[in-house]
């Protein structure tokens, strides 16, 4: 294969699965400066690897080794971060908020309570629920992104979702816990292949 061959085919790469995953280094990281870095320095390294990871696919989808990459520069990131604290945001420094106190307000409250039952899950189950929810991805894909097998993927997100609900119950708010079980029986769809 000729290098504007393997260019060609790393950019459509990149056009597919930009989003994906900036969205991944978004979830995982909280910001969109460190989600735009985190997603840079995901595709410099696959376009480093990429003739060979395409000759190890055997023809499989590259999503799932991308997001991989993405996980591992996210737990770079984090631990690369804990011998050296970021500086807190000078006070004096103004923010600009893009939307209306009515905007945030509403729904704040069941996000809080998800997304904090989110930050309390096991790291893995917290990833196979982003990779899940977040950017869409089967069982399979977050299987090969995690390194594990189609089935235990399948119980790691089951108990990603029972563990959750659990979180959101215990803050008292029974409403909250509908739209979990939605999730609990969303998770199930598709999944005919995984089996």
């Amino acid at each position: 294969m000729t290098k504007a061959q393997l260019d060609e085919e790393f950019s459509q790469l990149y056009r597919a699965h930009l989003r994906d995953v900036y969205s991944y280094a978004y979830y995982r990281v909280g910001n969109h400066h460190d989600a735009e870095d985190l997603t840079e320095q995901t595709f410099l390294q696959a376009y480093r690897h990429f003739e060979r990871a395409q000759l190890q696919s055997h023809g499989r989808p590259l999503r799932p080794w991308l997001i991989r990459i993405a996980h591992n520069l996210a737990a770079n990131l984090y631990r690369d971060r804990a011998r050296k604290p970021a500086t807190p945001i000078d006070e004096s420094t103004t923010l600009i908020a893009p939307y209306t106190t009515e905007q945030l307000v509403e729904g704040r409250e069941e996000l809080t309570r998800v997304l904090g039952g989110v930050g309390r899950l096991p790291e893995d189950r917290r990833e196979a629920l982003i990779m899940r929810f977040a950017l869409g991805m089967d069982n399979r894909e977050i299987a090969r992104a995690l390194g594990r097998s189609d089935g235990a993927t399948k119980v790691l997100i089951h108990r990603a979702i029972k563990q959750l609900e659990g979180f959101v119950n215990d803050s008292g708010e029974k409403e909250d816990s509908k739209s979990l079980e939605g999730l609990v029986s969303d998770s199930g769809k598709g999944e005919g292949h995984d089996e």
